[in-house]
């Protein structure tokens, strides 16, 4: 049987074909968001809630047309909110992740800062409740709004005819003030803050039948997309730890406890377990900037500008394991706790003041950087993996990368078939919700590594 997985990026929208007998990905549909709104404030970063409808639920009956369809499972980005009437349409537009108006002064601090003071939990800006929390404190909350919700708890509302969203665990959390707990709203602190808690959704931490599309078919609850990139891509969850290395990079493991600490953060998974990430917040782009730098120095020369990847990962590969190493600190960006650390090379001698020793030496501090997060997950109680897996453009289209994970954690890394990670994970949590597959356990069987 086939089952979609549909994922709603920030930048695109993909559709995948999954077949529930043998993990098969027969039909990937990629098209762009293209749903930007103007900014009215400088602080807005906005898209339109019905563009974003109309190009999913068209990539949904496109796939339809060739496939007998079984489930539809869906995924998308996080923290973000769009209100609903009491008919279950949008009113206003979709509040991104990118949204600024957390940031915004108030008082002696934020309006994110003085979230947190009020209700004595995380609160960063983007999340959901920190736009909301503006939005109530300045009379922004569009007319007739009765609930909020994901862009892609919106979809799921709009396939099946619901009114009222239900939210998983993975994306209620998204938005700040659940208790880790209980899996559930902290109606307590949305007081503290001012809030109304009536205009939170139902939170469930099962992958749940939300309802049926027209043609009969069950559609699942929304995953956020960290959450549901982990379930498509760790076969065995118990003892993996998955690298994803992207624009950004996160590692993230099974946790042992739902609390978050320090520069790591406890995501809920459902079912009563929770992923621990830790996120660089340079990332790919280390990698990135140095090919801007490598294109500048060759600019200088007379040389065309053009993209040097390829030869920076020969040459990497190349000098990966020379015992003339440079010493590359990639947290350009500094940490999560540490915001105004910056990177460094050291190391550098005579012998080794060259580009492949620095992009060796690149590749090493990224992979040394998630090394550290490992650590510290380890600290925390979690017991140490047996399987790594690897995932994300950065580690796919990077072989010297992918060797130097390996090189830094000891063992092989097992890179998925597929690609679409997100929302293969949306469509095993699909074949469980509809029954096709007796938990999520057997569902990630499916999961096939090169």
């Amino acid at each position: 049987m086939n089952v979609i997985g549909l994922d709603m990026g920030t930048t695109t929208l993909s559709a995948v074909v999954v077949d529930s007998e043998n993990g098969s990905m027969p039909q990937v549909m990629n098209i762009a968001n293209g749903a930007a709104m103007p900014a009215v404030d400088p602080f807005d970063r906005l898209q339109d809630p019905e563009v974003i409808a109309r190009r999913a639920l068209g990539l949904v009956t496109a796939l339809k047309e060739k496939y007998t369809v079984a489930a539809i499972g869906l995924d998308g980005q996080m923290h973000g909110i769009v209100y609903v009437d009491a008919e279950g349409r949008a009113v206003g537009p979709l509040f991104t992740w990118q949204d600024q108006r957390g940031e915004e002064p108030l008082g002696d601090t934020t309006y994110a800062g003085e979230l947190a003071r009020r209700t004595g939990r995380p609160a960063a800006t983007g999340y959901g409740l920190v736009t909301h929390f503006w939005n109530v404190l300045n009379d922004r909350v569009p007319k007739g709004a009765t609930k909020l919700c994901t862009i892609y708890d919106y979809i799921g509302m709009r396939l099946t005819g619901r009114k009222a969203p239900l939210l998983h665990v993975s994306s209620a959390a998204s938005m700040g003030l659940v208790d880790p707990l209980t899996g559930q709203w902290d109606a307590e602190a949305v007081h503290r803050a001012g809030m109304d808690p009536g205009i939170l959704p139902e939170v469930t931490g099962d992958f749940a039948v939300i309802g049926r599309d027209p043609d009969g078919i069950p559609v699942c609850c929304g995953l956020g997309d960290n959450q549901a990139s982990f379930i498509g891509t760790v076969r065995q969850m118990e003892d993996s730890v998955l690298m994803n290395m992207g624009t950004g990079g996160q590692i993230s493991m099974l946790a042992r406890s739902p609390l978050s600490t320090g520069d790591l953060e406890a995501r809920p998974l459902g079912g009563g377990r929770s992923i621990l990430v830790g996120s660089m917040l340079c990332g790919g782009r280390a990698y990135a900037l140095l090919e801007g730098f490598m294109r500048s120095c060759a600019k200088l020369a007379g040389d065309a500008d053009h993209p040097l990847y390829e030869a920076m990962n020969r040459l990497g590969l190349e000098l990966l394991d020379d015992d003339r190493p440079l010493t590359v600190d990639t947290r350009f960006n500094g940490t999560r706790t540490q915001p105004a650390l910056r990177g460094s090379v050291t190391g550098i001698g005579i012998d080794n003041f060259d580009a492949g020793h620095l992009v060796a030496g690149t590749l090493l501090g990224m992979a040394r950087e998630l090394h550290d997060l490992y650590g510290a997950m380890l600290a925390a109680g979690n017991a140490p993996a047996t399987r790594m897996i690897g995932s994300g453009n950065g580690i796919r289209r990077n072989p010297a990368l992918k060797r130097a994970f390996e090189k830094t954690f000891g063992m092989p890394m097992q890179v998925p078939t597929h690609a679409e990670e997100a929302a293969f994970g949306a469509a095993l949590a699909a074949m469980v919700a509809a029954g096709l597959k007796p938990s999520l356990a057997e569902a990630q069987r499916l999961i096939q590594y090169n």
